[in-house]
């Protein structure tokens, strides 16, 4: 399976998109790396690794996905946020 994620800034709400083939083990090399602290609020699975990049190109390009993601994960975003505060 292949992966397309987002994470959560608990602090200031900012969202990171990425692609991964393991998501468990991407998603811990970003809390010891780039981004600690940042929760998973969401991840897509794909069979082929060429939807799943084609989907993550997408959303990293500020266009319409990315705003009809968002507004399809807010409560998730939200709970995020609540929990962090």
């Amino acid at each position: 399976m292949f992966y397309v994620y987002v994470l959560v800034n608990p602090s200031d709400g900012s969202l990171y998109y990425g692609y991964s083939a393991d998501l468990r083990r991407r998603y811990r090399e970003h809390q010891r790396n780039e981004h600690p602290g940042w929760i998973l609020a969401y991840y897509e699975a794909y069979f082929d690794e060429s939807d799943a990049r084609r989907r993550e190109r997408k959303l990293k390009q500020y266009g319409a996905g990315r705003g009809h993601l968002k507004e399809r994960i807010q409560c998730s975003i939200e709970r995020v946020l609540k929990s962090a505060g």
